[in-house]
């Protein structure tokens, strides 16, 4: 399984914007190549979407997807501001590393609900969509990308997973960051000890 996320980072509405037709053309990509491609989670916004979190079901990056790793490039109008100048916008497709370890089923609670959104005839008709909750963190998601309770109950167990090593990332750099600030916090004057060499 591949991990795939597209994010908007810090950037304006133009580029969530952006984001919104990047994920599409991913998926159109997908489509043709016959690779097959989930959406695990999006943050959508007014202006398109924040991020989007994919699977793909491939042990090795395909050709056409390595192609897109990297810093995509829109050159296009703003949709939103109509006289301002500036025409590029940015976003990043990034491969996550998939979760060594997931939590154990103990670690988690699951509820069953309904699936939402698009489907047809498939949506509502059983509660095959899982809401997770990790009970150490607090971590919360919802899926509902396949059609079997287990199934998305692996998916959630995965999600959780990530978002656990994402966080534990995070403290890493914070911890790294404060280190890094302590060597301009020399206190001079005030010596705990006075040493003589």
């Amino acid at each position: 399984m591949l991990l795939i996320q597209i994010t908007a980072a810090h950037g304006p509405a133009e580029c969530e914007h952006a984001a919104r037709l990047t994920l599409r053309e991913l998926l159109r990509c997908a489509e043709r190549e016959g690779t097959v491609m989930q959406i695990l989670e999006e943050l959508p916004t007014a202006a398109g979407c924040k991020s989007a979190l994919l699977r793909v079901d491939a042990e090795s990056m395909p050709l056409w997807l390595a192609e897109w790793l990297g810093t995509i490039q829109w050159v296009f109008a703003s949709p939103f501001r109509p006289y301002h100048p500036r025409k590029n916008w940015f976003v990043a497709v990034q491969r996550c590393e998939a979760p060594e370890a997931l939590p154990h089923e103990g670690e988690i609670i699951f509820q069953a609900c309904r699936a939402s959104g698009k489907g047809g005839q498939h949506v509502n008709t059983t509660d095959s969509a899982v809401h997770a909750v990790h009970v150490g963190s607090g971590i919360a998601v919802k899926v509902m990308t396949e059609r079997s309770q287990h199934a998305n109950k692996r998916l959630a167990r995965e999600l959780i997973a990530l978002k656990l090593a994402q966080r534990q990332q995070e403290g890493l750099q914070q911890s790294a960051r404060q280190r890094s600030q302590q060597h301009w916090q020399v206190e001079r004057g005030k010596p705990v000890k006075l040493m003589r060499g």
